[in-house]
């Protein structure tokens, strides 16, 4: 891992990194570049007020795709939770008219999310790496 991509918070050194995909209820293509642009901008904001960083957004009529950079103190679940409601909130809010024609309730996100950690490194080399570390002391005999 890289020295300039680790970050710091007293006695914890870090990079924590989330791929986060967001979908559409039943799929529906509902959104325009105006909406992902809005989404994009939202995200950014709700990011900031939880002290972690959007590093990238990008999306289709159907789903959004965000990779954040996050403190490990930083519960993930609570965070999704916020960001599904506030953008389900806000974009129906802005985008009423042409939303209410997907949706008759308030709706926007499907009830599930996909959630993936994400690192420079594979598995494999991260295996390997360990494996090939020096050992102290025996392991246990049987």
């Amino acid at each position: 891992m890289e020295k300039t991509k680790l970050k710091s918070h007293f006695h914890c050194v870090y990079n924590l990194q989330y791929h986060l995909v967001l979908v559409t209820k039943y799929r529906r293509k509902c959104f325009t570049k105006e909406i992902l642009d809005f989404l994009k901008e939202t995200s950014e904001e709700l990011c900031h007020k939880w002290d972690c960083t959007l590093v990238e957004f990008g999306g289709e009529e159907d789903h959004i795709h965000i990779l954040i950079s996050c403190h490990p103190s930083m519960q993930m679940s609570i965070f999704v939770n916020n960001l599904k409601t506030v953008t389900s909130r806000l974009s129906r809010k802005k985008f009423a008219k042409h939303i209410q024609q997907f949706y008759s309730k308030p709706v926007l996100w499907t009830r599930a999310y996909c959630l993936l950690t994400t690192g420079g490194a594979t598995i494999e080399v991260i295996k390997k790496y360990i494996e090939n570390q020096g050992r102290h002391s025996s392991p246990p005999k049987a």
